[in-house]
């Protein structure tokens, strides 16, 4: 259209045509470059779990090179309540990743996974350069980022595309895996960093690996979404029913195992998120831990989860199966926090971090188990609204721990909110117990469609007894056809 209107409205002769040519063959160029880096299919290869691998890599390397300089920020900028403000901090975002993680999981199985990928990975990392910029604006843009930091929900409806249903807990262990990997060597390199370098140095090379992981989502990560299932446009409508959360949860709510998997997850979660928030601080402030411990303890307990989530896991899922799998994960969880709450050795602290490596199995169980339960085309809502779940978990817990942290801080039991905790998670287990073993929807075979074709009001054309329809007709090899044997189909 440039060139057009240039040779349009020159006067004849004022503009060379070559040029014109030239400019023409440069713009088509960068056209189809645009139109290849935006298009949703564009990527490299085909749509696998090693695309998926790859985001949640890099996204949370990068968080885990600032878990010694975030500590330090943490305690100079809030002296008196550091454990506190942590919960508080923590909670605001958790609160918006619970609003958000639905309606972000359901746009996804409409617009596809791989837009909704870039969005929340750029703000979930937008807050690392702030860090040493001003720690109070620092700390408000992560309360922020929390109404897109559901990377999670994206990532499983993502490895639910890619996936036979055999296969993905099997894909769910090696996501929550790599989550583990990323954590097993960032923060004792962010820890050496700082020690050596300064903390402006881990705050870069943090933000280096973040733009890293956008320009992979743009350049590297393909749509796995199929057309048919998606939206041609982005102009599509979108109403407040399918904007509302809780609306979003009372969908999937109605259905029962659904909805006791979403009940367990809650009481699970809800200790492990405060856990998760305010351990580290635990240990340095409590346990006196100094931040060259804390980084080989989170690369032992790193360690120790991937194999939990890989190995151990694929063979717990064959062997005892699915929901089992579930329950031991969450027995590990109540003896891990239990130890927690009474331990005040530095010894404790590692024999119950091996523990909790064990029960990192539940959460990749658990989203087989809801994946199981769901259609294909609600892979994305469920699992947004079990991430969305873990997002009110991630507002309420860090805030209860902070609370009771701050309440019983002359306590006699050294971490009372990991007991409390503990309490949870056998609430949790004990709701475990009625969850179904078999949550595969049912498969409709021949005999029961024709028991059933009355009430779905199919008509059917039914021979008259004595008939010459009511003789079978003989069957030859070639009137055989495999498809339609198949009761599936």
């Amino acid at each position: 259209n440039t060139t057009d209107g240039l040779l349009q409205r020159s006067p004849r002769g004022s503009v060379n045509l070559v040029d014109v040519l030239k400019l023409d063959r440069t713009l088509s160029k960068m056209a189809t470059f645009l139109s290849c880096v935006l298009q949703p299919g564009h990527g490299i290869g085909r749509p696998s779990v090693s695309h998926a691998v790859v985001v949640i890599f890099l996204e949370f390397f990068a968080w885990g090179l600032l878990t010694t300089p975030m500590l330090t920020v943490l305690h100079e900028t809030f002296p008196q309540h550091t454990f506190l403000m942590n919960g508080l901090i923590q909670g605001v975002k958790g609160l918006l990743s619970f609003m958000s993680a639905p309606l972000i999981g359901a746009l996804s199985d409409v617009w596809g996974r791989r837009s909704f990928l870039l969005v929340t990975v750029f703000f979930t990392c937008a807050p690392i350069p702030l860090m040493r910029l001003s720690p109070w604006w620092y700390f408000a843009a992560i309360s922020m980022s929390g109404a897109f930091s559901v990377t999670f929900s994206v990532i499983f409806a993502y490895v639910s595309d890619v996936t036979e249903e055999h296969e993905r807990s099997t894909a769910y262990g090696l996501v929550s895996a790599t989550f583990a990997a990323s954590l097993v060597t960032s923060p004792a390199i962010g820890a050496y960093l700082s020690a050596c370098y300064g903390d402006n140095l881990v705050v870069l090379v943090a933000t280096l690996v973040a733009l890293a992981d956008i320009c992979f989502i743009l350049l590297a990560v393909p749509e796995s979404l199929p057309e048919k299932m998606r939206l041609n446009t982005w102009g599509a409508p979108i109403t407040w029913e399918q904007a509302d959360p809780f609306q979003s949860m009372r969908k999937v709510g109605k259905d029962p195992t659904v909805l006791l998997i979403c009940i367990t997850v809650f009481l699970s979660y809800l200790p492990e998120a405060g856990q998760y928030s305010s351990f580290f601080l635990y240990l340095r402030q409590v346990i006196n831990f100094s931040s060259a411990t804390i980084a080989v303890f989170i690369g032992v307990v790193g360690i120790l989860s991937i194999i939990a989530q890989t190995l151990i896991l694929t063979v717990l899922m064959r062997t005892i199966g699915n929901k089992n799998t579930v329950l031991l994960g969450l027995g590990f969880q109540i003896l891990q926090l239990a130890w927690y709450g009474f331990g005040s050795e530095p010894w404790m602290m590692w024999a119950a971090g091996a523990v909790a490596a064990m029960s990192s199995i539940t959460f990749p169980a658990v989203s087989a188990l809801v994946s199981r339960s769901a259609d294909p085309d609600k892979q994305g809502l469920v699992q947004g609204m079990i991430t969305g779940i873990r997002g009110l978990c991630n507002g309420l817990g860090p805030a209860l721990y902070g609370l009771i942290f701050f309440m019983f801080n002359k306590s006699l039991i050294p971490g009372p909110p990991f007991l409390l905790g503990s309490c949870t998670v056998v609430v949790a287990f004990l709701v475990a117990l009625f969850i179904p073993e078999n949550t595969e929807p049912p498969v409709v075979t021949c005999a029961d469609a024709k028991d059933t074709s009355m009430l779905a009001g199919v008509h059917i054309n039914t021979p008259l007894p004595g008939s010459d329809e009511d003789t079978p007709a003989p069957t030859s090899d070639e009137d055989f056809e495999p498809l339609l044997q198949d009761s599936v189909v």
